[in-house]
């Protein structure tokens, strides 16, 4: 029998397979079109009967990745236009016991994954997303989509901003109100992250709006790189206006400008800015703090929404009491410069020029090449933009945390190691080992296809019972970040745990 739950705006029927129900598309707010396009996000209209939820919702306008990236990182899209939706997983079992009434049982821990895709890109519907392993082991497991790019996240005189960051408060809004229906405890829900949607749950430590939606946060690769000051976001809503200078009036970019406009036709004044500050990151033209994150269109501190930056809140005790866990790959920049051949353009004459302008010294230069004496110019780049965009980032949340109050709660610092070249453990490539899900199309672009057994089968075990734990009680299984700063290092074989791993290379970066 198909299963169907009552939620507080109708009923939805899902599907059910192998002792675990999916419920897909589920609205969480009203379609942000029309009026709302650029508004803060609605509660969902309420509906009668029984609404399908067995297949994916629609998903957010977005561009394509640049190439060759629009081949590694697929993503389906489904038309329609209430894409603010989710996705929910749970054991049959937990329905059950969900429907026995509140007492019968408590509800089982939730992790709510914010998918990445530098804030432009990404959705709920992607493969590798699939939470069915999640449920099978005992969590209740929500994806959701959110505004991306212009209609999420640039900063408008006449519409609310960080608009993507209130829909997915909205989403949690609605898990708060809604998962003890699929067998989950609003009390016990961790929000989650890979790259933007890391950057996210980060922020979302940060909101006050947040505070008490959820109760553990996941990390991975992505931490305060993203937090625009007004006066640079406001340069870079500028450069959407050059781009929009036939479409638009002279009262120039305003929401209600752009809603007389075309997702697509907005999308692709979208894609020239993307470019432009891909090919010139001057931040005489975007700003230093959208130049530094790289990104165009990214969480702005407004004073309201975001009222300080991320880090700063969390150096004075914004979200002390939630336990985190945090991380990244050891080669995430390997993902960025192989694929489109960068890597082997960047020679030992050039490796000055080009680690310098991201902040790289002589002395930070020459210390990685004295630990990597086989490596190339374009290797040594690489590990340095690794640690400058991603571990630091990382590394300067935990520490933050430590400093910030006398009992703060505990820190989980991890690293993903394990890869294959050429690419290694660059960007991503962890997100099917924490989802045990190697086999999964989308992720064998990524792992590698096996015939039987994946010979990596022994990582996905271990990261995966880690994050389940780490939802269940609040320990992922090694010890909390201190003084010492350990690190879980999840890699074939086991792994291990390192104090500090080249620590040498952390400390000899310039401060800020």
């Amino acid at each position: 029998m198909e299963p169907v739950v009552a939620t507080r705006y109708g009923s939805v029927r899902g599907q059910l397979k192998d002792g675990i129900a999916s419920f897909l598309g589920i609205p969480y707010a009203a379609s942000p079109t029309g009026e709302r396009r650029f508004a803060a996000p609605a509660p969902p209209e309420s509906w009668t009967g029984v609404r399908d939820a067995t297949a994916y919702g629609p998903t957010p306008p977005k561009p394509d990745y640049p190439a060759p990236f629009d081949t590694v990182l697929p993503e389906p899209r489904v038309p329609g236009d209430d894409w603010l939706n989710l996705n929910v997983w749970t054991p049959q079992a937990a329905l059950d016991q969900a429907a026995d009434g509140p007492a019968s049982a408590p509800g089982l821990p939730v992790i709510v994954w914010i998918h990445g895709g530098a804030f432009a890109n990404g959705n709920s519907a992607v493969p590798m997303y699939d939470g069915t392993t999640f449920a099978r082991d005992g969590v209740v497991f929500v994806v959701i989509n959110y505004r991306l790019g212009v209609e999420g996240f640039a900063f408008l005189p006449d519409a609310p901003p960080n608009r993507g960051l209130l829909d997915q408060v909205a989403a949690l809004e609605w898990v708060r109100d809604n998962i003890s229906a699929f067998g989950g405890d609003p009390a016990n829900v961790t929000i989650a992250g890979e790259s933007a949607g890391a950057m996210s749950v980060i922020t979302l430590m940060a909101m006050p709006r947040a505070a008490g939606l959820f109760a553990k946060v996941i990390a991975e690769s992505g931490a305060v790189q993203a937090a625009a000051d007004p006066a640079d976001a406001a340069l870079v809503t500028a450069e959407l206006g050059a781009a929009l200078k036939d479409d638009l009036s002279e009262a120039g970019v305003s929401a209600a400008a752009l809603a007389e406009l075309s997702p697509e036709e907005v999308i692709a004044a979208q894609v020239v800015v993307r470019d432009a500050l891909a090919a010139e990151p001057n931040p005489a033209r975007f700003g230093q703090s959208v130049v530094v994150s790289s990104m165009a269109f990214i969480p702005v501190v407004d004073g309201d929404v975001l009222p300080q930056h991320p880090l700063a809140a969390i150096a004075s005790g914004a979200g002390a009491d939630v336990p985190l866990l945090i991380g990244t790959n050891a080669e995430e920049f390997r993902f960025f410069l192989v694929p489109p051949g960068t890597i082997d353009t960047i020679t030992d004459d050039l490796l000055g020029l080009v680690a310098g302008a991201f902040g790289a010294t002589d002395e930070v230069i020459a210390a990685y090449a004295v630990n990597r004496p086989d490596a190339k110019a374009g290797d040594l780049f690489a590990a340095m933009l690794t640690d400058r965009f991603f571990r630091l980032p990382a590394i300067a949340v935990a520490d933050a945390r430590s400093g910030g109050t006398e009992t703060p709660a505990a820190t989980y610092f991890y690293e993903f190691a394990w890869g294959v070249p050429p690419i290694g453990a660059g960007h991503a490539v962890e997100i099917p080992f924490v989802f045990d899900n190697l086999s999964s199309p989308d992720a064998v672009a990524i792992v590698g296809a096996h015939d039987g057994p994946h010979p990596a089968q022994d990582v996905a075990d271990d990261m995966h019972a880690a994050w389940v734990s780490f939802a269940r009680t609040s320990d992922p299984g090694w010890p909390a970040f201190d003084a010492s700063r350990p690190v879980r290092v999840f890699d074939s074989g086991g792994g291990s745990v390192e104090l500090d791993p080249r620590g040498d290379e952390r400390a000899i970066w310039p401060a800020g």
